[in-house]
């Protein structure tokens, strides 16, 4: 599967959990990620510091977090087209995680 390469030029938070990123293509997007911090390597970035410790990877020119999380610049670039999918796919990590919580 081909797609663009984009990468991220910078980014600035605006609000908790809402960064607003510009592209190497000009492109920017304004991203409020709370509604996906779910699942076993999204959910720690509920913590607002821990958020907060995003970074530009140098090398790939993408978001990530020191917990390992990142996300596809390409996804990010063309957030409007993914961002319900992401937030359903985040709803069935919750209820997944909840079940396995009653479960213990």
């Amino acid at each position: 599967m081909n797609h663009p390469i984009y990468r991220i030029r910078s980014f600035e938070k605006v609000a908790p959990y809402i960064l607003r990123i510009e592209f190497d293509d000009a492109t920017e997007r304004t991203i409020d990620f709370r509604p996906v911090l779910a699942g076993e390597l999204y959910r720690p970035l509920r913590d607002p510091i821990l958020f907060d410790q995003v970074q530009i990877d140098p090398e790939v020119r993408t978001l990530v977090w020191p917990t390992g999380a990142d996300f596809d610049p390409a996804t990010l670039h063309d957030w409007p087209q993914y961002r319900e999918a992401f937030i359903a796919r985040a709803r069935r990590w919750e209820s997944l995680a909840e079940k396995e919580r009653e479960r213990a």
